[in-house]
């Protein structure tokens, strides 16, 4: 019998808890981020409701099949897949391709480029930016003044298109293919924020700005955005966006986000997988080797090692304290339920030691507390 199971890629995400806030193919991403050690919780912040049976839909495909445009314009890849196979189920596809035969094709991004190509389509220009200002921009300098414009949109509205080019002189068709729902559950979002606010989460991921712009909302919501801003700060949480665009509310937030290089799912793995794997995210240099921490636990010198809730806190507060001392009841505080004496601080610093097999790693300042032996030329970043 042949395994289902794929083999890991690498083990660059060990010990990483990472929220996937995407709906459409969240499977296929959290498999990507599983394979290199991550583990991986589901919280869609909204939905994808497609427009497949929408009878205004199927009216502007007959419209335009009728009348062909002169430009046809793709804002999104998965509108415009939508958009091919609520034509063909209404029996219109090969007439629509006939209607698009002369007409210029855009396409707002990669993403959208590659679905007018799989609809057996060339794109004849596409925005660099992945931004619908700069595609108007392109199609008003070139001119759509009396010209039929076709514009297909994501599931946010139109993004001022419709109004510019109508505005500009030019017949638009407009055409949404799908909408933004409410999360399949509200509580799971919700949960997502305060692990991300309480540092049991890693990294978000993001592949859409109306998924990170609910994200956001819900952390505001639940009192959490301050503290993953924070943390995001301070190089503990990353926020990863699948392009510029998607970056958008994080950034207007005040979080600055790792952005792929390129608006795919494959390219925002490979730069969460670099970042963590490749020596980007926060560490500490010591004379026990480099200290990454981790949700799940820590890396030293390249060893993983699965640290408990009061092990994990423990460390935290020595990383934080950058080699200097940092006393018994600071350390007291950070534990996860505190004790009545110092004697439980000193309980976990022994297991810490244990656990990581470095006794030298945590030392011993005596009536002062306990620092970590670093290298003075290095500073935790």
């Amino acid at each position: 019998m042949t395994s289902s199971v794929r083999p890991a890629l690498s083990t660059a995400l060990i010990g990483c808890s990472i929220v996937i806030t995407v709906d459409r193919r969240s499977s296929e991403l959290a498999a990507a981020l599983e394979r290199h050690g991550a583990q991986v919780r589901h919280a869609p912040a909204l939905t994808i409701v497609p427009h497949i049976d929408d009878e205004a839909l199927i009216a502007a495909t007959r419209e335009l099949v009728e009348h062909p445009p002169d430009i046809v314009v793709a804002t999104t890849g998965v509108g415009f897949r939508g958009w091919m196979e609520a034509a063909d189920e209404a029996g219109l596809l090969d007439d629509l391709g006939r209607a698009f035969a002369s007409a210029q094709i855009v396409a707002r991004g990669p993403k959208a480029r590659g679905a007018i190509q799989q609809a057996g389509f060339t794109a004849d220009w596409v925005a660099e930016s992945e931004t619908s200002a700069e595609l108007g921009d392109f199609l008003l300098a070139e001119g759509v003044s009396g010209r039929r414009v076709a514009v297909q949109h994501h599931g946010s509205g139109s993004d001022g298109l419709d109004e510019l080019f109508t505005g500009a002189g030019a017949l638009v068709s407009s055409l949404t293919v799908y909408r933004w729902g409410p999360p399949p559950d509200e509580t799971v979002v919700t949960k997502s924020v305060v692990a991300a606010a309480s540092g049991e989460v890693d990294a978000v991921l993001f592949t859409s700005a109306p998924g990170a712009a609910e994200w956001l909302a819900a952390a505001e919501r639940a009192g959490a955005l301050g503290e993953i801003a924070a943390l995001s700060a301070a190089g503990r949480l990353l926020a990863a966006a699948v392009g510029p665009i998607t970056a958008g509310p994080l950034v207007a937030a005040g979080i600055t986000p790792l952005i792929a290089e390129r608006g795919r799912l494959g390219s925002l793995v490979r730069a969460v997988v670099t970042h963590f794997g490749g020596g980007h995210a926060r560490f500490i240099e010591t004379t026990s080797g480099r200290l990454e921490l981790r949700s799940g636990g820590a890396i030293l010198d390249g060893r993983f090692t699965p640290l408990s809730r009061t092990g994990l806190a423990v460390l935290t507060v020595l990383v934080d304290g950058a080699g200097g001392v940092v006393s018994r009841p600071q350390l007291q505080r950070a534990l996860p339920r505190s004790a009545d004496s110092e004697h439980a601080v000193e309980v976990a610093v022994a297991r810490l030691r244990d656990a990581l097999a470095a006794p030298q790693l945590i030392k011993t300042v005596v009536k002062r507390g306990y620092r970590l032996d670093t290298v003075e030329t290095e500073e935790a970043r």
